[in-house]
């Protein structure tokens, strides 16, 4: 049993640091090439939890290997466009100038209430309303409205807006993030006498707080504090 607990955490680690090398995109989001990595090396890394006679360096040289390729694979499609084209696809035009693109939609065996719902759930409920779409080669479907029925944004009014920077999580569940306070030239200390005004002694007791690009704090405390309070 012992063993059967170490192979296994040692191949979940495996596992876990090979996933994470191989980039930050959900599973939605895959290239087909990724998914297949992705896929093979679950596989390889399930067999030997399941069995114990298998040599673990049997599946962790293969592992090893998928990584080394998938690297390289990466970078020949970051060199070369025919090679992206070969291994990754194109994206298809599923609707051109406002009309349905019929041997499109065919290629990608996509039928009208398919595509019509997926510009549902974008917010469109008229095919009319949509000047181009696209099935791009992970498998989502991109949409570009008619100008007439885009959002009006500050830009068509002409409307200048002062710039908004990032907020910065200053508290998450009482551990305060001292690299973002240094990040904006603040301290622990600064943080703990602002929100002492508000009447919070400990910040540990703080759910979340941040602080946005205009200076603004926000924070909540925690239940667990408020149902203290309340007792």
């Amino acid at each position: 049993m012992l063993i059967v607990i170490i192979r296994t955490i040692i191949l979940y680690i495996t596992v876990l640091v090979v996933l994470r090398l191989l980039g930050k995109r959900q599973i939605g989001e895959l290239q087909p090439v990724d998914l297949a990595v992705t896929i093979i090396v679950s596989e390889l890394a399930a067999m030997p939890m399941q069995n114990t006679d298998i040599p673990l360096i049997n599946t962790l040289l293969p592992i090893l290997l998928i990584l080394i390729l998938q690297v390289y694979t990466s970078v020949i499609n970051t060199k070369s466009i025919t090679a992206r084209k070969l291994i990754c696809g194109e994206p298809d035009m599923l609707i051109k100038n406002g009309e349905l693109n019929e041997d499109k939609l065919r290629k990608n065996r996509i039928n009208i209430h398919e595509l019509i719902e997926e510009l549902r759930v974008k917010g469109y409920h008229n095919l009319a309303d949509i000047e181009f779409a696209f099935i791009e080669t992970n498998g989502k479907i991109s949409v570009i409205p008619k100008s007439q029925k885009r959002p009006i944004n500050p830009q068509d009014l002409q409307i200048e807006t002062d710039y908004e920077g990032v907020p910065f999580p200053l508290i998450v569940d009482g551990r305060v993030y001292k690299d973002n306070l240094d990040e904006i030239d603040l301290s622990p200390q600064w943080l703990k006498e602002e929100l002492s005004e508000f009447g919070v002694k400990d910040l540990s007791n703080v759910l979340f707080a941040n602080i946005d690009s205009t200076g603004n704090l926000f924070y909540q405390l925690s239940e667990s504090y408020k149902s203290k309070e309340r007792g």
